[in-house]
């Protein structure tokens, strides 16, 4: 066997943030604030930034993050003009959202995850997120296959920083030239096979590309290829 380890990406590679909740999420604020909610990346890192309170580090354990996502759903609904009980809506919210079936698993994660546990494989996850990475997989009944959740937020640095790839291999004890990884951003895949990961980006849509797969069983067909095995 070539490989030692396997590292995942968490978010849009190994689970998917849930519609029914993004759904309710909007509705939910929309009817406080009688006008339409539109939450793209730039508006939330300003929400990120305002719910940090000029913290360094925004949470450094479970009990931070939750307090900081409390304030992130109250400045949420005060950018969007909700002033009446905002304190309690914003824990409603904090409490339907956070760690509460807010993700989903990939119909494949299950069987691909099962194959390299059989064999042997070391395998973690790393991702650009807060110390309840961990938690999330226990949620999703999944975190028995993982040695190591490397979280930037603990680690304090974030991909395709070489220092949370090194955090992740030194936790497993394995080199990069032995291992594996698959991130849906390009950067941080890129990132990765820099370091020496053989690393693949997962692009579910099929647009192609080298190094690119379309589905997690496509590294089921890739190691078996690189071993001999099913040829």
């Amino acid at each position: 066997m070539k490989y030692k380890a396997i590292f995942f990406d968490r978010d849009n590679t190994l689970t998917y943030f849930s519609e029914e909740k993004v759904r309710w999420q909007k509705e939910t604020v929309e009817a406080w604030s009688g006008k339409p909610l539109e939450l793209p990346y730039e508006k939330m890192m300003e929400l990120f930034a305002q719910a940090a309170e000029g913290r360094a580090q925004w949470y450094t354990n479970l009990t931070d993050e939750q307090e900081f996502f409390r304030r992130y759903y109250k400045y949420l609904l005060l950018g969007e003009g909700v002033t009446e009980d905002v304190d309690a809506r914003a824990d409603l919210l904090f409490r339907e959202l956070w760690c509460n079936g807010d993700r989903v698993l990939f119909p494949e994660t299950v069987e691909v995850l099962e194959y390299f546990h059989k064999r042997g494989y070391r395998m973690g996850v790393i991702s650009d997120t807060s110390p309840s990475l961990e938690y999330t997989m226990q949620q999703l009944g999944v975190a028995k296959y993982f040695s190591s959740f490397t979280a930037s937020s603990l680690v304090g640095a974030g991909k395709p920083s070489p220092i949370i790839y090194n955090a992740a291999l030194d936790s497993l004890g394995v080199k990069a030239e032995e291992s594996i990884y698959v991130d849906d951003y390009p950067s941080e895949a890129d990132g990765a096979r820099e370091l020496g990961f053989t690393s693949f980006l997962i692009d579910r849509k099929g647009t192609g590309g080298e190094w690119t797969i379309s589905s997690l069983t496509d590294l089921i067909r890739f190691v078996e290829s690189v071993d001999g095995e099913g040829m």
